[in-house]
């Protein structure tokens, strides 16, 4: 387990600030909290207590198989990809959120676009192709993903015209089980 080089610090905090914005400064100073660090292990950036990564160091590298929670993993191509383990972070800082109807939550959390139809509420003033996080109507976060529409243009659109376009969801817990850490 390492620290993140700078280029990859640029890459993960680049990817962070699609979905939160600014708020990316909480996740390193957290009021009241202990100091929280990101490492790099197996080719997955780790989120953790900086007094929990010092006591990892202890830990063999082929006997630690993570700590913390996974916010990305690292491509062979060197490109950051969001994890969902990082969605709790994400749902809570985020700049713009979309709601799903219950009618499109399970087609959301098997890998599917949402349609107008099945938009509850989205935050003002969202862009077109802005990350957005996604919450049932009962605001419990099911994923993230990309606007595929504006919020102006979502309420002029078709009912089956794609308003959000997924990326990820917690129903990948149950599919990727075996590929998560």
């Amino acid at each position: 387990m390492r620290p993140l080089t700078e280029e990859e610090n640029k890459k993960l905090f680049e990817k962070l600030a699609q979905y939160i914005g600014a708020n990316t400064t909480h996740l390193l100073e957290r009021k009241g909290e202990e100091e929280y660090v990101f490492r790099l292990h197996k080719n997955r950036i780790w989120y953790i207590p900086k007094r929990l990564a010092k006591l990892a160091s202890c830990v063999a590298k082929t006997n630690l198989m993570g700590i913390g929670v996974m916010f990305a993993k690292v491509t062979h191509n060197g490109n950051v990809r969001i994890q969902v383990t990082a969605l709790d972070f994400i749902a809570q800082y985020s700049l713009f959120k979309i709601w799903v109807k219950p009618t499109q939550e399970q087609r959301f959390l098997y890998g599917g676009n949402v349609t107008r139809g099945g938009l509850g509420r989205i935050t003002e003033a969202t862009p077109k192709y802005q990350k957005v996080a996604v919450f049932s109507m009962g605001d419990v976060p099911l994923g993230f993903g990309v606007a595929a529409q504006s919020t102006m243009e979502c309420r002029k659109c078709e009912m089956n015209a794609q308003v959000l376009f997924h990326e990820a969801d917690i129903g990948e817990y149950l599919r990727d089980e075996d590929r998560m850490t």
